[in-house]
Parts: C-alpha cells; sequence; structure tokens
C-alpha cells in the first residue's frame, strides 16, 4: 500500500501560506519505517477536488487530505468526498455529540456542518477542540492547521495501519561541524530534538584529535533509517547556513 497526501487550500498556491503538512507527514511516516510515495496540491475548486478525490479512492493507497473540512463557504473537501462516492452527506451521529458538547446551542445553525460527513464515514478524534475529521476507507480527511492534524495523522496510522510499519533496526548516522561549540548550538539541538522525538541526538565535542587536528563536534542521529536520513540532512543544511564547514563522519 502506497501512502500519497492531498493539501487542499488556494492560500497554498497563491503564496499566502507556506505548506507545512508534507515534511510533517513525510517525518510522522519515517517515524514509523514507511514513506511517501506522492503528493498534490490543490486550489478551492470543487471540480477538481472530486475528480482527484473520485481517482484517491479507486487507487487503493493510504491517504491523508489537509484542509477544506471547516463550515466557512470555501470549504468544499466534505462535499467533494460525498460526491466522489456516490454517497449523500449526512450528520454523523458521533460528530453531533462532539459539537454539541463543544458549542451547545451555538453548535446551530453553522458549526454543526463540520460533523457533515459522506454517509459511510467514520470519525478521527481531535484532541485539540474535538472537531473530528473522518474517514472513509483508506482515505482520511483532517483539518488544515498543524497543530490538530498532525497528531490526528499519528492516530490513524497508530490505530489502523500497525501491520504497515517497519521493524527494520536503528541506525546511527553522524557528521562533523568545525569550530563548532556545543554553548552555541543549544537552540538549534533543542528545535531537532522537538521536531524529532522518535530520534536521539547526540553531540560529542572534541578540542582536537589525531584525525582532525581543530576543535569540532560530532553530532550524531539514531533511530529508523529513513528518518534519520531526513534528520541528518536537514541538521547539515541548518549548520551551514549558520556558517559551519560540515564534513561527513569518515
Amino acid at each position: 500500500m502506497k501512502t500519497g497526501a492531498l493539501i487542499i487550500g488556494d492560500e497554498l498556491l497563491s503564496g499566502k501560506r507556506q505548506d507545512k503538512h508534507m515534511q510533517s507527514l513525510i517525518r510522522m511516516l519515517a517515524a514509523r519505517g514507511m514513506k511517501l510515495a506522492w503528493a498534490e496540491y490543490l486550489g478551492d475548486d470543487p471540480v477538481r477536488i472530486e475528480a482527484v478525490l473520485r481517482r484517491a479512492f479507486a487507487s487503493g493507497d493510504l491517504v491523508f487530505s489537509f484542509g477544506g473540512i471547516g463550515a466557512t463557504p470555501d470549504d468544499h473537501t466534505r462535499a467533494c468526498a460525498a460526491a466522489a462516492l456516490g454517497e449523500p452527506l449526512t450528520v454523523h451521529p458521533e460528530a453531533r455529540a462532539l459539537i454539541e458538547g463543544r458549542f451547545g446551542d451555538e453548535a446551530y445553525p453553522h458549526r454543526i456542518h463540520m460533523g457533515t460527513f459522506p454517509a459511510s464515514a467514520s470519525i478521527i478524534p481531535n484532541p485539540v477542540n474535538q472537531i473530528p475529521g473522518f474517514s472513509c476507507g483508506h482515505v482520511h480527511f483532517v483539518p488544515g492547521f498543524p497543530n490538530m492534524a498532525w497528531p490526528m495523522v499519528e492516530w490513524v496510522l497508530d490505530s489502523h495501519y500497525r501491520q504497515l510499519f517497519s521493524d527494520s533496526p536503528d541506525v546511527e548516522r553522524s557528521c562533523i561541524a568545525l569550530d563548532a561549540r556545543e554553548g552555541d548550538l543549544i537552540s538549534l539541538m533543542q528545535d531537532f530534538v522537538a521536531r524529532y522525538p522518535a530520534l536521539r541526538l547526540s553531540s560529542l565535542p572534541s578540542f582536537g584529535n589525531e584525525r582532525i587536528a581543530q576543535m569540532h563536534i560530532e553530532f550524531g542521529f539514531s533511530g529508523q533509517p529513513a528518518l534519520v536520513d531526513i534528520a541528518l540532512s536537514e541538521w547539515q543544511k541548518a549548520l551551514q547556513a549558520k556558517g559551519y564547514t560540515v564534513q561527513p563522519k569518515g
């Protein structure tokens, strides 16, 4: 089963916002020994969204769709999913209970529409504000807000697709930053530890040795191979952006 992503919103195509979902999805998959096979960006065009969803449903792929499931007039994804499946839109009873519990009387007349899904849908819990996403087969729909979408994606993966996780052994890969001091890089290390909680980051400073005469730090990442490769590549670029000379560990 291949894994794909649909990332929806005019604001991404106009440049008003930068996409954060694809790189994060790559990391979440890599942490589980999986990889992203394809991704597609879409504007808020119902005809195109419906056509793309029709292909996604027919593909048999595991697909995550980000955005377009709110209650405003430019949120077309729920209706397009129903049209692509040939199903009516209905208020999901669990979604109704969650939305009414969250908003009370203010759930009507508009917020309740966020619980209107294709008839065959099941819900995806939203740990942030309880407004659920939904799944239809292997296509899973989450909000465009990263703080909501990412834990919802992880819930889908961990609840339904553990059979796709890889049990390959962890690896450790390293690079060397010349003339670097740990104290100058603590904030960057903290950022990467937060970004890659599934990995272990190591830092081994040296004031010079028989192989490298000058002061340097050997940085290493250990964990799943695909995620280590991503993290190490990003780490080297971050060091170079700060002016350090970076060498692979020999």
